[in-house]
């Protein structure tokens, strides 16, 4: 909001709000009666910090209301009011103190709330990081799955994605992992040896002899390709014939369905593409592409 006035009077019915920066928000103590009427008239005779959007008004009875006000100005260092609009009353509040999540963080918030059990017409209040608070009103975040390979643990791109939601300017997007166990893929087949694309994935320790693709072993072996078409693609250039393989591309073993789904690909290098509800990005992306194909995936799915 950077010091503009906040204009209330559509704000009850919005789906995900959550005030930034959070120092617009105001804790204050008020022993008065949690009626709407009665909150609206109390705040308008009151002034307010030139920051102020967002006040949560809380009692000795540990009860809850939210209210968005406009000032008339953010000139002066303190404003009278215009306008009140009573966001949720006790009956919709849900007060949680969590110091892990950030107050900054929208997905972070939602995915608190939903962890909580609040419902897309509640408001849940939040004291999170350094005891600051923020909101996040009638949350319903964009559900993400997320498709990857293990190991490594954590997957990396879903490492990305978090990372991206801790700071980009986009909706609440909660994340669903699902894994694709590449100890599971190798376990379907009993070679003499396996080829693996390289040591980063970490499968060292499979039923048989494990060769790396990537260091290019001078002998070819009685192996079987545990890769995708780019593994192919190489083992192809190195040794001119295709071995046996196990598919892990996460792209060709994933089941299409309506949910928003995420994974990466090797054979795309340079963009990611998007078609219906799946977005792939390529496997060696940096954080400014996935927050391109995020901010696209929800504007495609109306999150914006």
């Amino acid at each position: 909001m950077n010091g503009q006035i906040l204009q209330v009077g559509t704000l009850k019915q919005q789906l995900n709000f959550v005030p930034l920066p959070y120092r617009c928000v105001s804790f204050q103590p008020y022993e008065g009666e949690m009626d709407a009427a009665v909150i609206t008239q109390y705040l308008l005779d009151r002034e307010v910090y030139r920051r102020t959007d967002i006040i949560i008004l809380h009692n000795s009875r540990q009860e809850y209301a939210v209210a968005a006000v406009q000032r008339t100005s953010s000139e002066t260092l303190f404003c009278p009011l215009e306008k009140v609009e009573v966001l949720a009353l006790p009956d919709d509040c849900v007060f949680i103190e969590d110091p892990a999540t950030d107050p900054a963080n929208r997905s972070a918030l939602a995915q608190l709330a939903v962890k909580h059990h609040v419902s897309a017409d509640q408001t849940a209040i939040v004291v999170g990081t350094f005891d600051h608070i923020n909101i996040i009103h009638h949350p319903k975040p964009l559900v993400l799955r997320v498709i990857e390979v293990i190991p490594p643990e954590p997957p990396k791109l879903y490492h990305m994605i978090e990372h991206v939601l801790s700071y980009a300017d986009l909706p609440p997007i909660m994340l669903e992992l699902e894994t694709i166990d590449l100890r599971d893929l190798a376990a379907t087949v009993s070679p003499e040896a396996y080829l693996v694309p390289c040591r980063s994935g970490g499968l060292t320790d499979l039923s048989a002899p494990v060769h790396f693709l990537d260091e290019r072993p001078a002998q070819r072996q009685n192996w079987t390709l545990l890769g995708c078409e780019r593994s192919l693609q190489f083992h192809r250039h190195y040794y001119g014939d295709e071995p046996p393989r196990v598919e892990m591309c996460p792209r060709k073993l994933y089941k299409p369905d309506a949910k928003p789904t995420m994974l990466k690909c090797c054979l795309l290098e340079y963009d990611f593409e998007q078609q219906d509800n799946l977005t792939v990005v390529p496997w060696g992306s940096d954080l400014a592409m996935i927050e391109k194909a995020l901010r696209q995936l929800v504007e495609k799915n109306s999150y914006v």
